[in-house]
């Protein structure tokens, strides 16, 4: 019997999030064999408070320390993203992504192993995404807009990818403090 990750584990733990710069960021993460394992839920209960604590709209095991293909995110609010509408809460193992369309935008993102700093950076706008939740079960989406943009990042991150290496203009790149007014403005979609 598999036992939902929402439950409050005794352990749970705010965990460090690597920066940029550190060589864990940037290795392909190993895809998950076994589910439903105490293990595994224990890092995903840690992801979970550690998103939170932090304001995320994500969070990938690769950020902690863990090598492995899981991804987690949405909100209902979120202040790091105030104009962007709510995101399912999803718990995504071993994910894959398909474009839906050729259809590319660009928006501002940051990202919590990249403190302080923003980019614009270009994302399909329709995907769809395939995965597995904590107990083995499938999970497949068709997304848009900035759902689709947060699939994405946290995705990237399993590859050795961060947000600053996709991006196009570094005009539009630097510390959330500094951009122009007009850029920080800018919708997410």
């Amino acid at each position: 019997m598999c036992v939902p990750s929402s439950k409050k584990w005794s352990a749970v733990a705010i965990r460090p999030v690597l920066k940029m710069g550190d060589p864990r960021l940037w290795q392909q993460a190993r895809t998950v064999d076994f589910f439903a394992t105490p293990e595994l839920h224990a890092l995903i209960a840690d992801m979970q408070e550690t998103m939170l604590h932090l304001d995320g709209a994500g969070l990938a095991a690769p950020q902690i320390g863990v090598g492995l293909r899981v991804v987690i995110f949405g909100f209902e609010d979120n202040p790091r993203y105030p104009e962007a509408g709510s995101v399912p809460y999803t718990i995504l193992i071993n994910p894959e992504l398909t474009p839906l369309s050729d259809e590319i935008e660009e928006a501002w993102e940051g990202c919590l192993s990249v403190p302080g700093l923003r980019g614009s950076v270009p994302r399909w706008r329709h995907l769809r995404y395939t995965g597995f939740d904590p107990c083995g079960q499938p999970i497949e989406r068709s997304v848009d807009g900035f759902h689709a943009r947060v699939v994405q990042h946290e995705c990237d991150h399993l590859d050795g990818i961060l947000y600053p290496m996709r991006i196009r203009d570094f005009r539009l790149f630097g510390f959330a403090d500094a951009l122009s007014p007009d850029a920080e403005n800018l919708p997410e979609d």
